[in-house]
C-alpha cells in the first residue's frame, strides 16, 4: 500500500471525499516525522513501534576504489511490530 491508496481507504472507510482525506492523512505522518526528527518515539498499540536507533561511527571501504573510509555516526527509525499485528500477518499467512 502507497501513499495515495492510503488515502483512497481513508476516504472509503470515513465516507469523505478525497480532497479530505488527504490533509488529514498528511498531518498524520507529518506529525510522526516530526517527532522522529525530535528524537521522540511513537507507539500505535496493536500496531508497532517506531524508535530512533543510533549507530556509533565506523571504518569501511569505498566499493569502487576499496579505499577505507569513515562513517559519520547517524541516527536511523527503526519499526519494531506490535503483537496483535504479528500474530495477524502470520494468521493470514497460514490461510
Amino acid at each position: 500500500m502507497n501513499k495515495s491508496q492510503l488515502i483512497e481507504a481513508l476516504a472509503r472507510e470515513m465516507n469523505i471525499p478525497v480532497r479530505e482525506a488527504t490533509p488529514i492523512t498528511n498531518t498524520i505522518l507529518n506529525s510522526m516525522i516530526k517527532a522522529l526528527a525530535a528524537g521522540d518515539n511513537i507507539e500505535i498499540r496493536g500496531f508497532g513501534s517506531f524508535v530512533i536507533k543510533e549507530y556509533d561511527s565506523y571504518y569501511g571501504r569505498n566499493p569502487k576504489t576499496g579505499e577505507r573510509i569513515k562513517v559519520p555516526p547517524k541516527k536511523l527509525p527503526f519499526f519494531k511490530v506490535g503483537k496483535e499485528l504479528r500474530e495477524r500477518v502470520n494468521r493470514g499467512a497460514r490461510s
